[in-house]
């Protein structure tokens, strides 16, 4: 039997505080990467920790285990995605700023609301297609790539590459989310987190063995971040997964981009990283034009 929708005001709460845990592992993952972690390291140890607590959850509540087959290999499919995204993500935030990375990510929101309209599964309000353009052209600020071409040549140059796995992240979140909402709804948001992060870390520690890129932590700061970005990702990824299903829609999912914002404040406190006034302004274009998609009348 499908949950309850949860009101809207809830809904959205829940999910600040669940944007606000995705923010702060991202904080510990940079940590963890200054102190000799690698990337793969980072998503096969997270994934794989969720994964082993949430069996643990359920084998402790005896939540029941089996999934028809079919169910399963979708579970799969998307736990395979999840492993991409997770690498992607990663690696834009080890080559640049921890905010302007998960700025990027954040259009995934956008993403998975256009998904979700394409597939007749909810209609786009007029003020949503007008608020995408505006989230762009934030993004583009922010970004700092507004300007002459040797400007935007140059600073291409420097976040490129980040920006690049930033997107691909965001391309391969919203799937995630898509197929989640599409198949996975009467699967309980438990057992649903642990197979696809089960998934996503024998993916990626595979991977990682074969190619000899799996570097432990160097220091104790290493292993503290290393710990702390699984609790962070692992609680905002299961949380989520138990909340997919009870949100009005799928334009709820808009206030997960107040993430960036916590990171803009976490990366100053914590790494001393800083962004510029008209970055910041560009910041809060996205974030103002997203709300208002989350917020348009359905």
């Amino acid at each position: 039997m499908q949950s309850k929708p949860l009101p809207h005001p809830l809904g959205v709460a829940l999910l600040l505080v669940i944007a606000t845990s995705f923010g702060s592992n991202h904080i510990a993952a940079r940590a963890a990467f200054d102190h000799g972690v690698s990337v793969t390291t980072a998503v096969a140890v997270r994934s794989g920790g969720t994964a082993l607590a949430m069996l643990a959850l359920m084998l402790a509540l005896r939540v029941p285990l089996r999934l028809p087959a079919l169910t399963l290999a979708r579970l799969i499919a998307i736990g395979v995605i999840l492993a991409v995204q997770s690498w992607c993500l990663y690696s834009s935030v080890a080559r640049i700023p921890a905010a302007l990375a998960l700025l990027a990510f954040n259009t995934y929101p956008m993403l998975y609301s256009l998904l979700s309209a394409a597939a007749g599964m909810e209609r786009l309000a007029r003020r949503a297609l007008l608020a995408m353009p505006v989230a762009l052209f934030g993004l583009a600020l922010a970004l700092d790539v507004i300007g002459s071409t040797d400007k935007l040549a140059a600073r291409w140059a420097e976040i490129g590459a980040g920006v690049g796995f930033s997107v691909a992240a965001s391309l391969c979140f919203s799937m995630v989310l898509f197929l989640s909402a599409r198949w996975m709804r009467s699967v309980d948001g438990r057992l649903r987190s642990g197979v696809i992060n089960a998934t996503a870390a024998l993916m990626v520690a595979a991977a990682g063995a074969f190619s000899g890129q799996l570097a432990p932590p160097s220091d104790h700061t290493g292993w503290l971040g290393l710990a702390l970005l699984t609790l962070f990702y692992g609680t905002a990824i299961t949380s989520l997964f138990m909340l997919q299903p009870r949100l009005q829609a799928a334009t709820d999912t808009a206030a997960l981009n107040f993430e960036p914002i916590a990171v803009l404040f976490l990366a100053w406190a914590v790494l001393g990283q800083s962004v510029g006034l008209h970055q910041i302004a560009g910041a809060l274009i996205v974030i103002g034009a997203i709300v208002a998609l989350g917020t348009a009348k359905r």
